[in-house]
């Protein structure tokens, strides 16, 4: 598969430990689910892949990215124009951006809430909405951090029929998540981070069946913590 971001040689501190990435590619068309307890680099990875923080040392590179934190946040407008706001900003006319707005709404299922503030929207709408606005813009690698944390079953369903979308468009999908049973339902290959060491990375299948690290068997059985 071809790579559409590399990383190599990554240090970054964080609360007291170190991230250290020796090497790191994600590949169109598939899902890397980041796995580890809390507090073991997986929203510092994320911002880094992202070009939202600066290596200590090592380097990122690939093609365009879109970084979604757990809360993402929305312009005091429409969700129509929340939307459209990645569009404009790229500088597509605004009757064309509110355009093709309004018709991938309907793929993330806000269509009927299109004039409305966004604001108002429930968790599961916003993480929608915020994903919608990304996909807008045709980002060749998607980072999003624990996306359906505090969503319901039906919400959380569709964030990630969403993310499979994106991967079978031939889109890289970086995701941290908590949720095993997330990371086994979409994840080409998972990442294991735990105190900001990579301790195993595996196909997902052979990380959930066979796992090579008595700290990747501890986390899997809930006996891992920080």
């Amino acid at each position: 598969m071809r790579p559409v971001l590399r990383a190599e040689g990554l240090v970054q501190r964080y609360g007291g430990f170190a991230l250290e990435v020796g090497r790191l590619e994600v590949h169109a068309g598939e899902v890397l689910a980041v796995l580890g307890p809390s507090g073991s680099g997986k929203t510092t990875l994320l911002r880094l892949l992202a070009g939202l923080l600066r290596p200590e040392t090592g380097w990122v590179e690939g093609g365009s990215r879109a970084y979604l934190p757990q809360t993402p946040p929305h312009l005091r407008r429409s969700v129509l124009e929340n939307a459209a706001f990645g569009l404009l900003l790229r500088g597509v006319p605004k009757r064309e951006a509110l355009r093709r707005a309004a018709a991938f709404l309907g793929r993330v299922g806000l269509e009927e809430r299109a004039h409305q503030p966004a604001h108002l929207l429930s968790g599961g709408e916003s993480v929608r909405l915020a994903l919608a606005r990304t996909l807008l813009v045709e980002p060749e690698v998607l980072l999003l951090d624990e996306p359906t944390a505090s969503l319901d079953p039906a919400n959380a369903a569709q964030v990630e029929g969403l993310l499979r979308e994106a991967a079978g468009e031939g889109r890289g999908v970086v995701l941290a998540t908590h949720d095993l049973f997330q990371a086994r339902r979409l994840a080409h290959r998972v990442l294991f981070l735990f105190l900001g060491q990579v301790v195993e990375e595996a196909p997902a299948p052979a990380f959930f069946q066979t796992p090579r690290d008595p700290r990747s068997q501890a986390f899997l059985e809930g006996r891992l913590l920080v």
